[in-house]
């Protein structure tokens, strides 16, 4: 998979509000009501990561779980990312 082009990005990120680009990686923070919600947000998006093949760097703190995702073996931002990105937001809702 070839990584998107900076226009592809711009307009990928459209689709995915709350998501925040930082050089080759996007990411997002999401809060729960409590830690225990907040695994439950994580062991469902473990699922859906290892569904897809494609697994973000996971970040918990209490109630908040960082996700950020890259598509290491392309060196960038790809169409995976933001797949994963829209069925996270998904999750959560």
């Amino acid at each position: 998979m070839k990584p998107l082009s900076a226009t592809e990005i711009k307009q990928a990120l459209a689709s995915v509000p709350g998501w925040r680009r930082r050089g080759r990686v996007i990411s997002r923070r999401f809060e729960f009501a409590d830690f225990k919600a907040a695994m439950k947000f994580v062991n469902t998006v473990a699922r859906a990561a290892e569904k897809a093949n494609h697994h973000p760097d996971i970040d918990i703190r209490w109630n908040q779980v960082t996700l950020a995702l890259t598509t290491h073996d392309a060196g960038g931002l790809t169409e995976k990312d933001f797949e994963l990105a829209r069925k996270c937001d998904q999750l959560a809702a």
